[in-house]
C-alpha cells in the first residue's frame, strides 16, 4: 500500500500515471463505501450474537479486522490521488498501510482457525479437546492480535528516514536499512502465513466435502438439502480466497524484491508495481465479501440480523434447519463456515 505517485527507491523510475492517481483511488472509494457500510452493520449485529461457539468468536475477530482495515482506505485514496498534502503520504507509509496489512493477515489467520474448527467438528465429531472451547478461542484470538501487532509495529518505528526532501519518495525510501530488512522479513512471513492457511483450507474443506458426501449416501433423503448447502458454503469460502488473495500473493514477493534489490530494470519495477496495486485492490475488496459470508454461512448472525431488521426467515429455511436438528444428520453442516 505504497505511495503510487512517485519513483522507486533509489532511482527516477516513475510509476505515476492516470491509473495510479485516478482509476485505483476510484476503485478504493467504491470499496470503502461498501466495505465500511457492510462491516459496520456486521459489527453491530455481532454485538448481539452470543459467543456460544468458537467459530463465532473467530468470525467476530474477522469483522473487527475488516472494519479497521476499511478505515485505512481514505488515507490511501487521498495520498495516491495527490489531492492531499505530501505529509499524508508519510502517515500512510508509517501508520495506515501497516494497519491495513496487519488486519488483512489477522483476517486470513482467523479463517484458517475457522477451517480447523469446522474440520474437527464435522470430520471428527467424537474428538473432544479444549481447543474447541470458547475460552480457548478467545485466548487464541488475543494471541493472534498480539503477534501480528508485535510483528507490524517495527514497520512503523523503522520508517524514520523522513525529511522534507523525501516527502515524495515511496515508502521503502523512508525506511532505515534495518527497516528495509524488517519489511522484507515480515513480507515473507505474511506471505508464508497466507499460503499455509490456503493449503490447510484446501485440506480441511476437501475432507469435509468427503464426509458430507459419505453421509449423503447413507442418509440421502434427510441430508440432501444439507449437502447442497454445505457444498455451496465451501465453494464460497474458497472462491473468496482464490479471487481476493491468491493473485496478490503471487506477485507480492517479486514486488518486494524489486523494492529492495537493484537487479530489476525500470520496466520490471513498473510491471510489478502495477500488478501489486491491482491485485491489492482485489485483496481490499475482501472487506465487502466477508459480511456476505457471515450472512449466508452463519445462522446465528442471520437470525439476529433478521430480528434487528424486524424481518422473518424464510419458512423453507426454518423447515430445513428443523429437519436437520431432528434427524441429527450433519448437525454442523448448516454452519459450515
Amino acid at each position: 500500500m505504497l505511495n503510487s505517485s512517485t519513483s522507486s527507491s533509489g532511482n527516477n523510475c516513475s510509476h505515476s500515471t492516470v491509473i495510479t492517481t485516478t482509476v485505483i483511488p476510484l476503485l478504493y472509494c467504491l470499496i470503502f463505501l461498501a466495505g465500511l457500510s457492510l462491516n459496520a452493520l456486521a459489527a453491530w449485529v455481532f454485538l448481539y450474537v452470543s459467543s456460544t461457539k468458537s467459530f463465532i468468536v473467530y468470525l467476530k475477530n474477522i469483522a473487527v479486522a475488516d472494519l479497521l482495515m476499511s478505515l485505512t482506505f481514505p488515507f490511501k485514496i487521498l495520498a495516491d490521488s495527490g489531492i492531499a498534502p505530501a505529509e499524508l503520504s508519510l502517515f500512510v507509509c508509517r501508520y495506515s498501510a501497516v494497519v491495513f496489512y496487519m488486519n488483512m493477515y489477522i483476517g486470513i489467520t482467523f479463517f484458517g482457525f475457522i477451517g480447523f474448527d469446522r474440520y474437527y467438528k464435522i470430520v471428527k465429531p467424537l474428538f473432544t479437546s479444549f481447543v474447541h472451547t470458547v475460552n480457548y478461542s478467545k485466548v487464541v484470538s488475543v494471541i493472534i492480535w498480539l503477534l501480528l501487532m508485535i510483528m507490524s509495529f517495527p514497520n512503523m518505528i523503522l520508517t524514520n528516514e523522513i525529511t522534507k526532501d523525501n516527502y515524495s519518495t515511496k515508502c521503502i525510501g523512508l525506511k532505515s536499512e534495518l527497516g528495509r530488512q524488517w519489511h522484507k522479513a515480515t513480507t515473507y512471513i505474511c506471505t508464508g502465513i497466507f499460503w499455509i492457511v490456503f493449503f490447510l483450507l484446501i485440506v480441511f474443506y476437501t475432507s469435509i466435502s468427503k464426509k458430507i458426501y459419505s453421509s449423503y449416501k447413507k442418509f440421502r433423503r434427510s441430508s440432501d438439502m444439507a449437502k447442497r448447502k454445505t457444498s455451496r458454503n465451501i465453494f464460497t469460502i474458497m472462491f473468496v480466497f482464490v479471487i481476493c488473495f491468491v493473485p496478490y500473493h503471487l506477485c507480492r514477493t517479486p514486488y518486494t524484491l524489486s523494492q529492495t534489490s537493484s537487479q530489476f530494470t525500470c520496466q520490471s519495477q513498473k510491471s510489478l508495481f502495477y500488478a501489486k496495486e491491482f491485485t491489492l485492490v482485489l485483496s481490499a475488496a475482501n472487506v465487502c465479501l466477508d459480511p456476505i459470508i457471515y450472512f449466508f454461512l452463519c445462522l446465528p448472525f442471520r437470525e439476529k440480523l433478521y430480528q434487528k431488521l424486524h424481518l422473518k426467515l424464510k419458512a423453507s429455511s426454518e423447515v430445513e434447519i428443523s429437519k436437520s436438528r431432528r434427524s441429527n444428520t450433519l448437525p454442523e453442516s448448516i454452519n459450515i463456515v
